[in-house]
């Protein structure tokens, strides 16, 4: 580890794009409830903490009971989960999505305190609900997200229970989901394969690399032909996903792939600069291009009227 240490400090601190090497990363950790992704969370924290680079840490999940870190802001100080199920009479899920509408609407004060801090810190981490689908698919997600990306390099992860998902079904059911995010948020994306100290994610590898192994799996195990058939049409969809996907195996209790986690971070934060940032650029123009397109027609508007009523007598 000691030798390696350097080597990747070195890779963290200085972009392959050129990008200025002191600039802040905003990493986004998403993932299904007992994936591991607070832990893995936690992982993360100790690990730029041993190299002198202590990250700042937001809280998102509003109905976490305790987190194995200390947030520098967390959305529980802003929100009381349980009075808004109660105020709201909301089930759970309900509670949460409210909890983060609610905290949403401060979230242009939520920026000023992480913009004030983005000199003093490399990363900034994001960790979510574990019902991923109230963050990903809710507007208050998306503004989040966006608000996020607008600022500076944005990643999004996606943290996957590597032993619950040795069956193809169960694989299939985790590649649509990150699919379904990766579509969703448009960020650049990681993978992570967590508690690979359980079960070694080079299953995974070999299924998104050869299409015939994961067939082969999919053969031995006894489901129904309907179910077989489905995930069999599934895979060929997402043979393309697979080529472009940042991959990494980690472990959240030993730390294992941790370097390769923050090399596969620092490609993602090229991708932001070649192509997200460029793409949000032209979005702005084109923006902007709209906007002074509407003003010209409202201002010729404007003066249509005028010519109209001008020289006519007004009745006193």
């Amino acid at each position: 580890m000691s030798s390696t240490q350097p080597d990747t400090e070195k890779a963290a601190a200085t972009g392959s794009d050129g990008s200025n090497a002191g600039e802040a990363v905003n990493i986004i950790m998403i993932g299904m409830a007992g994936s591991g992704k607070t832990t893995l969370m936690q992982r993360i924290n100790a690990y730029l903490h041993e190299r002198k680079s202590a990250p700042y840490i937001v809280n998102l999940d509003p109905a976490v009971s305790k987190v194995p870190f200390q947030a520098n802001i967390d959305i529980r100080d802003t929100v009381d989960y349980k009075q808004v199920m109660t105020e709201y009479n909301l089930g759970p899920n309900g509670g949460i999505l409210t909890s983060l509408n609610l905290f949403t609407t401060k979230l242009d004060q939520v920026m000023d305190i992480v913009d004030k801090r983005a000199g003093d810190h490399k990363y900034f981490l994001f960790d979510t609900p574990g019902q991923i689908e109230i963050f990903t698919w809710s507007a208050s997600g998306a503004i989040i997200s966006n608000t996020l990306a607008a600022t500076r390099p944005t990643v999004v992860v996606y943290v996957v229970d590597t032993p619950r998902t040795a069956s193809p079904a169960t694989f299939m059911s985790n590649m649509m989901y990150a699919c379904s995010i990766l579509y969703k948020t448009q960020l650049p994306f990681v993978l992570a394969f967590n508690k690979t100290d359980v079960v070694s994610h080079e299953f995974a590898l070999r299924w998104m690399e050869d299409f015939e192994q994961f067939q082969q799996a999919l053969m031995r195990q006894e489901e129904e032909r309907f179910m077989n058939s489905l995930i069999h049409s599934m895979s060929l969809v997402l043979d393309e996903f697979y080529n472009n996907l940042r991959v990494v195996g980690v472990s959240a209790m030993t730390g294992q792939g941790m370097d390769e986690f923050f090399e596969k971070i620092q490609e993602a934060v090229t991708e932001y600069h070649d192509e997200f940032k460029p793409n949000l650029q032209r979005q702005i123009e084109k923006k902007q291009a709209a906007e002074r397109e509407q003003k010209a027609d409202q201002l010729k508007q404007l003066m249509r009227d005028l010519s109209v009523t001008e020289g006519k007598e007004v009745d006193l």
